[in-house]
């Protein structure tokens, strides 16, 4: 049955509770909001201190928010609660709500899997009789929020009408989600003992399934290169990668090409390099045409994969002139959101430091050349809708 607006609001089992008592039932009178969020989810950071500030502006109309972090991305949940821990403390000081920690996969069981979310953040809003009210974005609890205290939305057109366009415009993805979920999970218990065969042997089933699931093919490509070390095979699989990235015109299966080739934190000694750096060429070129450097849109995406291509290649000044166009594509006319800004900028001008082997600034924020930067940088943050339940 899907979890949806009316429906009884399930109850909250978690593992520990990081911040604030544990909340052990939802008490008649109170209005809940309980916030689905991770680490890796950059829009999170925003979600969560808005709610931060819808805490403090209801808390006397009996207004609790419960944050949920049940996708966290660690080796153990030792190190998933440590790592929360020190981001909460980083990312939200002023934190003035519960945080939960769940890493058994319940919760996503109880609310995100039965609801059909597919992404985080996702908030779900607990009416004062305990029923679920409204699903869907925290920034869109500022308009619903004064209404659920009232009594008035839950049972307006207005709310059923964006629940079932909700509902429907999951139910594909939530779908797949379902499907890939096994997988996932055998992939990732096979990655955890380095039983590679196993991680290989399901990522290939996924492909099966799925063969346009970018994430099955970036671990497909992943495992084989660096995992496996496996470099005839790896060679074959990444030509047929640049190949499909490329009569598909996608940036996005360009720049993970680019990635798995050129990108530190991966091993390329044993890779062929006449054969990496023609893909590099070819991958490079077509990404300047997608995204030409004259045409507006966003560059701080996919012009740093470029430019290591061409770094790596001896060709300093294009590599340096890119990652100045993606630095500049942050201030450009499609708003960066702030958090996004904050997460990309600081490596984005430590690699322009280092590329000109000077001093480099971007508004207050400067950076100095360091001899041994990066060993392993950050990746790119996920995509904005970040997508419950896959492997990454």
């Amino acid at each position: 049955m899907v979890l949806q607006i009316e429906s009884p609001a399930p109850s909250i089992e978690v593992e520990t509770w990081l911040r604030g008592d544990p909340l052990t039932n939802f008490q008649p009178g109170k209005v809940y909001i309980v916030e689905f969020l991770a680490t890796w989810c950059e829009p999170c950071v925003a979600a969560m201190r808005h709610l931060v500030q819808l805490q403090e502006k209801y808390k006397d109309s009996g207004l609790e928010v419960v944050g949920v972090a049940a996708s966290e991305d660690a080796p153990t949940a030792a190190e998933a609660r440590a790592k929360l821990d020190a981001w909460l403390t980083e990312k939200c000081s002023n934190l003035n709500y519960r945080i939960a920690f769940d890493q058994t996969g319940e919760m996503n069981k109880l609310w995100m899997e039965p609801s059909l979310s597919v992404g985080i953040p996702t908030s779900f809003a607990v009416d004062r009789d305990g029923k679920i009210a409204f699903i869907g974005d925290t920034m869109k609890l500022d308009d619903v929020l004064p209404k659920v205290f009232n009594g008035s939305w839950r049972r307006s057109d207005r709310a059923k009408a964006a629940d079932t366009e909700r509902i429907a415009e999951n139910e594909p993805l939530a779908r797949e989600q379902a499907l890939k979920k096994p997988i996932n999970d055998r992939f990732l218990a096979a990655v955890k003992l380095e039983d590679w065969k196993t991680a290989l042997s399901a990522i290939e089933e996924g492909i099966a399934l799925l063969p346009d699931d970018i994430i099955f093919r970036l671990a497909h490509a992943h495992l084989v290169l660096h995992k496996m070390h496996d470099m005839r095979a790896g060679l074959l699989v990444m030509q047929q990668w640049v190949r499909e990235a490329i009569d598909r015109d996608s940036e996005d299966w360009m720049v993970a090409a680019l990635d798995e080739l050129f990108h530190p934190a991966n091993d390329h000694l044993h890779f062929p390099p006449v054969e990496r750096f023609a893909m590099g060429k070819n991958l490079s070129e077509h990404i300047l045409a997608v995204n030409a450097p004259q045409a507006d849109g966003p560059k701080f995406r996919s012009y740093p994969a470029v430019a290591r291509y061409y770094h790596e290649s001896g060709n300093k000044n294009r590599a340096i002139e890119l990652v100045e166009l993606a630095l500049q594509s942050l201030d450009g006319p499609e708003p960066v959101p702030a958090e996004l800004k904050e997460y990309l900028l600081p490596d984005l001008l430590q690699t322009l430091a280092n590329y000109k082997g000077e001093k480099a600034c971007h508004g207050a924020l400067c950076a100095a050349p360091q001899r041994d930067f990066p060993k392993v940088p950050r990746r790119s943050p996920p995509s904005q809708r970040q997508r419950h339940g896959d492997g990454r």
